[in-house]
């Protein structure tokens, strides 16, 4: 089990929070509104008011012992920066802040944090390669050159192996799960044998402009 810090309760840091607890690791969730942390409070193993630009507030709270956190403080640039700073006096290596534009990821990076996380910018880049390609079921930009996405088996891969298709030698991506959406079971690491049907999806991680050509055969 892990200790994660979340700043900022808003959709964002709420939806980590409760997802943090969840998957069975304690969560001190902190917010400098009292309403906000009360219907937080049954959610998460700790929920307190205050704030988080405080060093003694996040040491009261137990940031020293957390093993990352996560920043969401909305469009409060300077709050964001701030309690980045005070986790790190703190010695939490790893400290996650949602950012609202470029610019301010580029100042959370200079500052040391672990990833400027920019949801907002991943889901539009997301729904418009669904809605550019119309066959895309999820697609996930991991950094420059690398992307992940799901898409369906195309008509001339049925009933071929991975093998036989030699995707990693023929279009450098790699499938990196198979999901049977009958059985709804997911295959990570997949058989390079099984043969591929028409109720499976693939995971593909290889470079964007190499995925959207392979979207384009299951049109």
């Amino acid at each position: 089990m892990k200790r994660f810090i979340v700043v900022g309760l808003g959709n964002f840091g709420s939806t980590v929070a409760s997802q943090f607890q969840k998957l069975g690791h304690e969560v001190i969730a902190i917010d400098a509104r009292p309403n906000v942390v009360d219907a937080m409070g049954p959610k998460v193993a700790r929920a307190v008011v205050g704030d988080a630009t405080n060093k003694q507030v996040l040491l009261e709270a137990g940031a020293r012992d957390a093993d990352a956190a996560v920043i969401s403080t909305g469009d409060e640039i300077a709050a964001s920066v701030l309690a980045l700073l005070a986790l790190r006096d703190l010695g939490v290596k790893q400290v996650f802040v949602k950012v609202i534009s470029e610019e301010h990821g580029r100042i959370v990076d200079a500052l040391g944090a672990e990833e400027a996380v920019f949801p907002e910018r991943e889901s539009a880049l997301a729904l418009a390669s669904r809605l550019t390609t119309g066959v895309l079921l999820k697609y996930i930009e991991l950094g420059p050159g690398l992307s992940l996405q799901e898409m369906p088996v195309p008509a001339n891969w049925q009933g071929k192996t991975l093998r036989e298709l030699a995707l990693p030698q023929q279009y450098r991506v790699q499938v990196v799960a198979v999901h049977d959406v009958l059985r709804d079971q997911m295959e990570a690491v997949p058989d390079p044998d099984r043969k591929l049907t028409d109720s499976d999806t693939l995971l593909l991680a290889g470079q964007p402009s190499v995925l959207a050509k392979l979207a384009k055969f299951g049109s």
